[in-house]
């Protein structure tokens, strides 16, 4: 059981490295400078440093089949990611398409629509989590 659960965490990560570098490349067409930032820190994965800009990427391919996006808030009790995120900008892979936001367009739409609160332990996790399901067509209103 706890390597299924270290393996999808492993596949999940690699997956969204992946979609990380692809963003990059998308960014450093127009600013050669971009980067990742380089191991483990919560604020945000990629910086852009001509225009001193943050973005999160997030992987949410099982959208796909939902139709939610799932924005969690909490993780194992405390504040995690659009808590805690000091990004400018988070970008969706949803397996289609990459959606960007900015961060206060991605709290006015839960104010504004007060989608579910939900906890649950999420598929390569261990602990739980409390996050918002958001219809995508009602967050993709919201998008830049």
């Amino acid at each position: 059981m706890q390597s299924s659960t270290t393996d999808t965490f492993k596949r999940d990560l690699s997956r969204g490295e992946q979609i990380e570098h692809k963003v990059l490349s998308i960014i450093r067409k127009t600013y050669p400078k971009a980067y990742k930032v380089d191991g483990y820190f919560k604020g945000y994965d990629l910086f852009v440093p001509e225009v001193s800009t943050s973005v999160e990427v997030k992987f949410d391919e099982k959208s796909k089949d939902t139709g939610n996006i799932v924005v969690e808030v909490e993780f194992n009790g405390k504040p995690s990611a659009l808590s805690t995120t000091e990004a400018d900008y988070w970008v969706w892979w949803d397996g289609y398409s990459l959606t960007w936001f900015t961060v206060d367009l991605i709290k006015k739409c839960i104010e504004e629509t007060k989608p579910p609160l939900c906890r649950f332990v999420g598929k390569g996790d261990s602990k739980e989590k409390k996050a918002y399901l958001i219809k995508k067509d009602v967050l993709y209103k919201y998008a830049l």
